[in-house]
């Protein structure tokens, strides 16, 4: 089994990066915030690998941390969570953004990835809460520069207000990725605003 790559990035696309180690070219999938931590062509990268098996396929996934690719094993063993939707799921939320969403009973984060509708979102919520490690997430409130402090709940006060003004689900999910994840809920919507609106 392949647990991880070093080498130099021959291609990108899309979402697949083509990582040669040792003269062998290994098409790796991953999500758009690890493709966008990647460097250059002819660059060396690291990747943490899922090594995918099934009867006719074998499917290297990559991650740029380890967090991320234990998160996307816990996804997949979850019934009903195959490997698209455990990418689309990490391609909306980082691991401790999923984390927090699970522990603040938040399903609309998880309506947020595409295809996931309230019924599966709140079926995902109580499988992944008994799968995923939750004793990591910090639900104490963070102190902004200004020194507001914030509930975790910065994100769902932003996506709430985005759903008002009549973005689609992709659009904010995009827009959120853009965002920190604490926050005064005002100027993270503001930040939003400003991403949608350059798109």
């Amino acid at each position: 089994m392949i647990g991880s790559l070093r080498g130099k990035v021959l291609d990108r696309h899309d979402l697949e990066v083509l990582v040669e180690v040792a003269g062998v070219g290994y098409r790796v999938q991953t999500t758009p915030r690890t493709i966008s931590s990647l460097h250059d062509v002819g660059e060396e990268v690291f990747l943490w690998v899922h090594h995918h098996l099934r009867e006719d396929a074998q499917t290297l996934y990559g991650f740029a941390t380890r967090d991320e690719r234990n998160a996307f094993e816990t996804l997949i063993g979850t019934h009903g969570v195959g490997p698209a939707l455990g990418l689309a799921i990490l391609s909306v939320h980082t691991p401790a953004a999923l984390r927090l969403a699970l522990a603040t009973d938040d399903v609309g984060a998880l309506c947020l990835v595409p295809g996931v509708g309230k019924k599966t979102a709140a079926r995902l919520l109580v499988e992944l809460k008994s799968r995923l490690e939750l004793g990591e997430v910090d639900l104490t409130a963070a102190v902004t520069p200004s020194g507001v402090a914030s509930a975790p709940s910065a994100q769902a006060d932003v996506r709430e207000a985005l759903v008002g003004l009549g973005y689609a689900a992709e659009e904010i999910a995009a827009a959120l990725r853009e965002l920190p994840e604490h926050g005064d809920p005002s100027e993270l919507l503001r930040l939003a605003l400003q991403g949608l609106a350059a798109a």
